[in-house]
């Protein structure tokens, strides 16, 4: 190599970039030991911006096109070096490329449930997910707050935080649209779009725009899932009579296109239960037509009355239910006297039974005690 390629190699005369990395949002001209020279062509493509950095204060920015580096495109670069009146030598600044396209590959979503009260389910925990797109609208801003020094600041180095800040406005935007939960769907579109300007105002500082915001998924727990879907299952099914028998039919049809001997016995059986249908139809009484007066059917005797059960202490343990017969009976045998405490439903306590008029017939032929002998 020869001294003019070798002097010639330590000047930058083309300065661009090819992002070819789909997730690199800032990227860093390399300079290492190569000076910039004065007249140097720089390209800027769309949806890139080229910021210059001298000694860690950011200068000159420049927009999409392709310029020729003198002191007159770059007044804040020549007022930070002192170049009051042109300079035409080599000269070193730090280039960043800040990408301005949207970047739509970012992903959101709750680790951890969120708590809001509904009005039908009371306190309830949701999970949430989805995605949103980010873009770059003040370089100088991203370069200061979140960039610094890095010569490649990628999508994965912001994510986390972002993610983190989205998770914290989720609840209080998921509250005052005041939706119930059955009814979030509705809304997730509207909430997206609140969530994603509150977002661009919170990330202005950063210089990071949030054009869209979406919300693809918001879910209950497994079990309130699985009580949403028997409920749901129970509306589907409606009359369950009606469904009931709907099944029978189809299970007679299967039956009869079986020709096989299994099939033979239960078309029998559905036949039969079928027959039985028809059967107790034909017994129950049949609806008379409107306008004609209803037919009484004959009235027969009336229920016997239901007699008192009581009950005995006899010797000191509790004996019974008997009816007024099988009471009398007691008495009778001896059992049960004029001095045993008796007891049914509706008394306040026990009482001895010559004192309950209800029952005073059946002592009218049981002698009363001897008199004691003197």
């Amino acid at each position: 190599m020869g001294l003019w390629d070798k002097v010639k190699g330590e000047f930058i005369d083309i300065i661009e970039w090819l992002d070819d990395s789909r997730d690199t949002i800032v990227w860093r001209f390399p300079r290492y030991q190569n000076e910039i020279k004065m007249g140097a062509k720089l390209v800027v493509r769309e949806s890139q911006v080229a910021v210059f950095v001298n000694e860690g204060q950011v200068a000159d920015v420049f927009v999409p096109g392709t310029y020729t580096l003198q002191t007159q495109n770059m007044p804040i670069l020549s007022t930070l070096k002192g170049w009051k009146y042109g300079f035409d030598s080599p000269w070193k600044a730090e280039v960043y490329y800040v990408n301005t396209r949207q970047f739509t590959d970012f992903k959101w979503g709750t680790q951890n449930p969120i708590m809001m009260r509904d009005a039908e389910f009371g306190m309830v925990r949701i999970r949430a997910f989805g995605a949103y797109s980010l873009r770059v609208v003040h370089p100088e801003n991203l370069l200061k707050q979140l960039v610094g020094t890095d010569p490649q600041f990628r999508t994965e180095e912001v994510s986390e935080f972002l993610r983190q800040l989205i998770v914290g406005h989720l609840g209080p935007a998921l509250a005052a649209a005041q939706v119930p939960v059955l009814d979030l769907v509705s809304q997730q579109l509207l909430i997206g779009q609140k969530l994603a300007g509150v977002l661009t105002q919170e990330l202005a500082e950063y210089g990071i725009q949030i054009p869209k915001f979406i919300i693809e998924n918001i879910s209950l727990p497994p079990e309130v899932e699985e009580a949403l879907d028997k409920r749901t299952s129970m509306g589907v099914l409606g009359n369950l009579d009606q469904y009931t028998k709907f099944q029978a039919a189809n299970a007679m049809e299967d039956a009869a296109n079986n020709q096989g001997g299994a099939g033979e016995g239960f078309g029998l059986g559905l036949g039969m239960a079928a027959a039985q249908q028809v059967a107790n139809s034909m017994n129950r009484p049949q609806q008379q037509p409107q306008g004609q007066p209803q037919q009484q059917a004959p009235a027969g005797p009336p229920p016997l009355p239901q007699q008192a059960q009581w009950f005995a202490a006899i010797n000191g343990a509790q004996a019974g239910p008997f009816d007024q017969g099988a009471l009398a009976q007691q008495v009778q045998a001896g059992a049960i006297n004029r001095g045993t405490l008796l007891w049914k439903n509706g008394m306040a306590a026990w009482t001895p039974a010559e004192q309950i008029q209800e029952i005073a017939g059946i002592f009218a032929s049981v002698p009363p005690p001897l008199p004691p002998m003197g």
